[in-house]
């Protein structure tokens, strides 16, 4: 007699790397509270005995990096090659990436010393570490640029990134950033809210921010506000469907002003709550929140 049953669903299996500093450990433990189980440092060599191909395990969270026994990228490429040629095993590759600055910055902070520096300074084993690494960056399906990125924050994208919403639904970010303090390293649309008047001209609202009232109102009294904001809701609105269609998993939409504390803060706050209204989940980050106020910069 045949047999109906529907074929058991692949073991969902992902591979966790990236440059030493850039995020990997706090991926790896928000993998794990959202149920995957996860493995540091795992010799990579030995993956095929780890997977069972039981669809109804716990997806697999494996990390590893230079630190890691036996690490050769052109050897783990080929096996990633090899696993994803089994009809029982779903393999993606995450890739944690981070400015060469801001990591030798992070140590500098902790004061550890970089795996692959070897008594030279910090920047020599970032150097030499981001060209062993660059084959995994370029053959990862995901990559995260965590320069910009608190620990919050980064725990944020990949709880959105990998819950099981995620599985159903395209994940969209909000930012809002500060031209003056550099450009967003991922943004699918970008919007540049510098047409509106600044706030950080106004003595009483140069100490606020986008999140608050006596901010929203100055920058909704904007006669320029009102039209630009209700065209830029419409595209959203029309273009996200489409995004979907054509089976993108993420979408990024950036706002951006002067400093990233005020218009753009706020008209990403704006955006979140339209796309909300209209069924979507949208994730609001602002990068430069936190960041001091500064007139040099605030020039525009």
């Amino acid at each position: 007699m045949a047999d109906d049953s529907p074929p058991p669903s692949p073991q969902r299996i992902l591979l966790v790397t990236g440059l030493s500093g850039a995020g990997k450990s706090t991926a790896l433990q928000v993998l794990e509270d959202l149920g995957w189980e996860a493995i540091d440092n795992f010799p990579v060599r030995l993956l095929g005995g780890l997977v069972n191909g039981d669809g109804s395990a716990a997806p697999l969270a494996i990390g590893f990096d230079s630190r890691t026994r036996g690490f050769i990228p052109g050897e783990i490429i080929e096996l990633c090659k090899q696993l994803d040629k089994r009809p029982d095993v779903e393999l993606a590759t995450l890739f944690l990436d981070c400015a060469s600055s801001e990591i030798e910055r992070r140590y500098n902070e902790t004061r550890r010393p970089h795996p692959m520096a070897r008594g030279r300074p910090v920047h020599d084993g970032i150097k030499a570490e981001r060209e062993l690494l660059e084959p995994m960056r370029r053959w990862a399906e995901i990559v995260i640029e965590t320069s910009s990125y608190s620990s919050n924050q980064l725990q944020q994208v990949v709880r959105e990134r990998f819950g099981e919403s995620a599985q159903r639904e395209m994940t969209i970010t909000i930012s809002s950033f500060g031209f003056a303090r550099g450009m967003p390293p991922l943004a699918d649309l970008m919007f540049d809210m510098r047409f509106l008047d600044n706030p950080h001209w106004v003595d009483e609202l140069r100490e606020q921010t986008g999140l608050d009232e006596a901010v929203g109102a100055h920058i909704a009294a904007d006669p320029a506000f009102a039209p630009a904001f209700e065209r830029i809701s419409d595209l959203l609105l029309e273009l996200l469907p489409s995004y979907a269609a054509q089976g993108r998993s993420y979408l990024n939409i950036a706002f951006g002003c002067t400093g990233g504390r005020h218009r753009s803060v706020y008209s990403a706050e704006r955006a979140g709550q339209a796309l909300r209204e209209a069924g979507f989940s949208p994730t609001v980050i602002h990068r430069n929140l936190g960041s001091r106020p500064a007139d040099p910069l605030e020039r525009r």
